[in-house]
């Protein structure tokens, strides 16, 4: 005889009792939460990450689309049980809450930055609150920078593109990673199209004679 829904939480919660950690995630669906639950969690005076809402999602199952919903992370100063954040997620009407331990993979996760399969989201629609420090989760590492220049420059070759403004609009609609770079490290990657916009048309002049 198959277990119904309830008993199969009750004892995944036993399951989870005792379970301590400062970083938890669960799922706002708007149509079943308060419609003040963002406050709700403000009320922790606790830092938290909401996601953009993913009302793309696909169920690689079936292929038919999820039900909107949002990602939320919560990092406390000290350790949760899972008991104290459940008080907090039956109030939301959220998913059951998870042990977040990679932080940094969670919040990337909000936008699909690391899975280009799935449905994208723009990294600048993640929000955070009660002095959560996103800038620090975004910073990029030496390494990142380094693959990020080479994959730009790979872009502007394969497109030829020619006009620095093609290259920033395609980064601002496309890829956030891509548009931070630029912000700060330009001047390689403007004068790199300028000298293969000078090349193409050195080409084009060797095509005609």
């Amino acid at each position: 005889m198959s277990k119904s829904k309830k008993e199969k939480d009750k004892e995944y919660d036993e399951k989870r009792a005792g379970k301590r950690a400062r970083n938890w995630a669960f799922l706002v669906y708007p149509e079943s939460a308060p419609e003040n639950w963002i406050q709700i969690i403000e009320e922790e005076m606790t830092p938290f990450v909401v996601s953009p809402i993913h009302d793309s999602d696909v169920n690689e199952l079936t292929g038919e689309l999820k039900k909107a919903h949002f990602h939320v992370l919560i990092t406390y100063g000290g350790v949760k049980t899972f008991e104290q954040v459940k008080e907090l997620t039956d109030r939301l009407k959220t998913t059951i809450p998870q042990m977040a331990k990679n932080l940094v993979g969670a919040i990337r996760y909000m936008a699909h930055l690391d899975n280009p399969d799935k449905a994208q989201y723009q990294k600048s629609d993640i929000k955070a609150y009660c002095g959560f420090d996103l800038d620090s989760v975004f910073k990029l590492s030496a390494t990142d920078k380094k693959q990020i220049s080479k994959d730009i420059l790979n872009y502007i070759m394969e497109n030829e593109i020619t006009e620095y403004f093609i290259l920033v609009k395609y980064a601002l609609e496309h890829n956030d990673d891509w548009y931070d770079y630029l912000s700060s490290n330009s001047y390689m990657i403007m004068n790199f199209i300028k000298s293969l916009r000078h090349f193409k048309q050195e080409e084009n002049l060797r095509n005609q004679n």
